[in-house]
């Protein structure tokens, strides 16, 4: 049983990163795994704390597992991550000014073929959630992405532009580490 490739989109907030999970699975006839954030916080009912950021890393490295077996089950070449360790460390920091040692070891111990790194060159579309509409948090959030993936050796890629232009850059990086 061969294991799919784990494609991984990384990138602040209200930068396409679900929309282009979705239609890059359905283009791949694959799986995507969700943000699991999403269904926490809006059931939550109450500001997040620090220790919620742990609950949500801990669900979300269960999802990914979980969805990761379903698509060795379905024998599809690739899987791809709406959001990682990487999102609940930045997450935690930018928030809290600290994160988790649990969410640091599970970041170590996470394993990627592929970063798709999400601009925030699109409009910012606002939703109960989301915390950080300025452009110039976005790009900052966006910078410490960037300097997280420039010190890992995981082969990465700049998604940028409209969602058609995002999508065929994506597709053209994944193709490629399809071709390895």
């Amino acid at each position: 049983m061969s294991i799919p490739k784990k494609v991984i989109l990384l990138g602040p907030e209200s930068t396409g990163k679900s929309f282009l999970s979705e239609r890059l699975a359905k283009h791949y006839q694959s799986v995507w795994c969700p943000e699991y954030a999403r269904e926490y916080l809006l059931m939550l009912g109450r500001p997040y704390t620090a220790d919620d950021l742990l609950v949500i890393a801990k669900n979300q490295s269960e999802m990914a597992k979980q969805y990761t077996d379903d698509a060795v089950n379905k024998k599809v070449n690739t899987i791809f991550f709406d959001t990682d360790m990487h999102v609940m460390k930045v997450w935690s920091e930018v928030v809290f000014g600290s994160c988790d040692p649990w969410i640091i070891n599970e970041l170590k111990k996470q394993q990627a073929d592929l970063y798709l790194l999400c601009k925030p060159d699109i409009p910012w579309v606002q939703d109960e959630l989301r915390e950080y509409p300025e452009q110039e948090v976005r790009s900052d959030l966006f910078a410490v992405y960037k300097e997280l993936l420039q010190k890992q050796t995981t082969t990465w890629t700049v998604v940028s532009g409209n969602f058609d232009e995002r999508f065929a850059t994506a597709v053209k990086a994944v193709d490629a580490l399809l071709a390895r």
